[in-house]
């Protein structure tokens, strides 16, 4: 029972005793006692002054004083106006304490029987996957992470756009300048590869529309008759109509790419419980199509396009076929959201995708409930903001970009230089270092991504991220060593410690009464992210439990403490905030060591 339900049914104990009345504990409103007040949670009362017909203050004490005297865990109370301000034992507090440390899963939510589908990375497949797909794929894990420990259960897919026009602009390129190159010969990852390939045919689009241009030709004009750009359209024709060679080099150049791809899932600890591929979905929509034609809520143009007018909703006209009855992105997500829902029966699907898609998804649900799917509703698009650096926006058409792999490799080894230069690893092995040098570069690199509301823009600073001060990771990382350094201390000298060893007449500092509030909003804490889909709230919870730890850390004696029964609960405090600190970094993806 919660601190806030606690005084709740006892407070409807103490009305009922003082007048006679029964309460609706729904109307009772309990909240944390401000900080420049004495007390530790503060009861409303002027909803209860029409049943106890007297004044705010009178009201206070009386109940105040009918907790202090029949409850043993109200330890005092104050009355300001129309608050009461209720302070609780030691009691109470080393009775919560208590279940919490002996509460294994503490933090996990009961079963709710719902199923969710976390949709992300969704990567195409003409290029390697960068700086903006890492806050994509730690998202999108770490919200399916979150939804777990809430108590759904959760399917994390993949949707892989593995055709279309970008790839077949790489497959062109490549066909022109690439002279039989592969990812063997060239020593290069094949996503690396074939986006160099990306790189290349937008120089060479360039290059055509400024001579088209150069020749009298208008410059909108010559960006839709540039011989390449017709070129790739003719070979996403070619490939919709089952062109043999056509496939078979999208076969063998997607082949490189998904490679390059499963590296990069495993160097960042991402996995999937199921992965699509747009080659063997997008037909699906075509479908939903026709099925709109036949209602008469699509509609033909004369080059036999088909559009849904959205303008009467107060959007625009949206095409979901071509005139050569190619498909666009919007078929392929109605088709695939019919798909999952008839498959899975779900609750509800999240497609964690940039707010530059933000109109795509509102005219996706739209145009599915005009189709007349009711579940429609139960579809969220987790909108993220894009990822900065100092230098700037990033663009893949001109190889701008900051390369995942790339990232990963400079973060371990800033975190081994950094680490090296602390002396943090001077009695480590080198496998042992290498273990640490990736826990800490991940670490850093997630948490720095993570603790930022999904919803907002953000800069990334590789070094401000692997600082081992601040709201950082690797400060996280170290107070989880440094705790985990005094219990191996502790077990060394014999001293026994553990959820018996909290008692209920152990007085108890300031300190120790806050961590103990800290620790006990943890399962509301994965509540409010797991319903604002934020793993930010859980980052920053755990930072503000780490920050707390290490202020105790440095007033309070430990292993220093003589009277044995302080000690043992101590360490049992400090062993719950470790385990605490594991579990809430474990929803971010993040290992904590148990040395640094």
């Amino acid at each position: 029972m919660t601190p806030e339900n606690f005084i709740v049914s006892k407070a409807v104990e103490a009305i009922k005793a003082l007048y006679g009345a029964d309460v609706d504990a729904n109307a009772l409103q309990v909240q944390v006692t401000r900080k420049d007040f004495e007390g530790d949670y503060t009861l409303v009362v002027f909803p209860l002054l029409k049943i106890s017909r007297q004044s705010p203050e009178n009201t206070g004490n009386a109940i105040g004083a009918w907790l202090q005297e029949n409850t043993q865990e109200v330890a005092g109370y104050n009355t300001v106006k129309g608050f009461l301000n209720i302070s609780f034992s030691s009691a109470y507090w080393n009775g919560l304490f208590r279940t919490i440390s002996a509460t294994e899963d503490f933090g996990q939510l009961p079963p709710t029987g719902k199923t969710i589908m976390v949709e992300f990375s969704s990567p195409n497949t003409n290029k390697p996957l960068h700086l903006g797909h890492i806050r994509n794929n730690l998202l999108g894990w770490s919200v399916a992470k979150l939804l777990e420990v809430n108590g759904h259960h959760v399917m994390k897919v993949n949707l892989v756009n593995d055709r279309g026009i970008h790839i077949c602009k790489s497959m062109l390129a490549w066909l022109k300048k690439g002279n039989g190159e592969t990812p063997e010969s060239s020593g290069k990852k094949g996503d690396h590869l074939v986006g160099d390939y990306y790189v290349e045919f937008n120089n060479m689009y360039k290059a055509e529309v400024e001579e088209l241009v150069a020749g009298g030709m208008d410059k909108e004009e010559a960006e839709k008759n540039a011989p390449s750009l017709k070129e790739a359209q003719e070979m996403l024709f070619k490939w919709e109509n089952n062109d043999p060679e056509v496939r078979a080099l999208w076969a063998k150049m997607n082949g490189w790419v998904y490679e390059g791809f499963d590296k990069t899932y495993e160097s960042l600890g991402i996995s999937f419980d199921r992965t699509y591929y747009e080659s063997q979905t997008y037909l699906f929509g075509k479908a939903l199509v026709q099925k709109g034609l036949d209602m008469g809520i699509f509609e033909t143009e004369a080059d036999g396009s088909v559009w849904c007018d959205l303008t009467a909703d107060g959007l625009d006209r949206k095409l979901l076929l071509r005139g050569d009855g190619t498909s666009v992105y919007m078929t392929q997500d109605l088709g695939t959201a019919e798909q999952r829902f008839q498959e899975y029966s779900l609750d509800e699907h999240i497609y964690v995708v940039g707010n530059e898609q933000n109109y795509h998804f509102q005219v996706l649900k739209l145009i599915l409930k005009k189709l007349g799917f009711d579940w429609a509703d139960s579809i969220y698009h987790l909108s993220y903001g894009m990822v900065e650096l100092p230098e700037g926006k990033m663009k893949s058409r001109e190889g701008t970009v900051v390369d995942a792999d790339d990232l990963v490799e400079d973060m371990y080894n800033t975190a081994k230089e950094t680490s090296l230069e602390l002396g943090k690893v001077n009695d480590f092995s080198e496998e042992e270092q290498d273990q640490l040098f990736k826990m800490i570069s991940l670490g850093a690199l997630k948490y720095f991504i993570l603790k930022v509301d999904p919803r907002k823009t953000m800069l990334f600073d590789p070094k401000e991220s692997i600082d081992f001060n601040g709201n950082t990771g690797p400060f996280i990382q170290y107070t989880h060593a440094r705790i985990k350094s005094i219990l191996r201390k502790s077990e060394a000298q014999g001293i026994a410690y553990g959820t018996e060893a909290v008692k209920d007449d152990m007085e108890l500092s300031a300190k120790e009464i806050r961590i103990i509030k800290i620790l006990n909003t943890f399962p509301a804490k994965i509540a409010e992210a797991g319903e604002a889909h934020s793993p930010a709230v859980i980052a920053n919870y755990a930072f503000d439990l780490a920050k707390e730890f290490n202020q105790y850390y440095q007033s309070t004696p430990i292993l220093k403490e003589e009277n044995k029964d302080l000690l043992s609960y101590r360490l049992e405090l400090i062993d719950t905030i470790a385990r605490t600190l594991s579990k809430a970094m474990g929803i971010l993806g993040i290992a904590l060591p148990e040395r640094m």
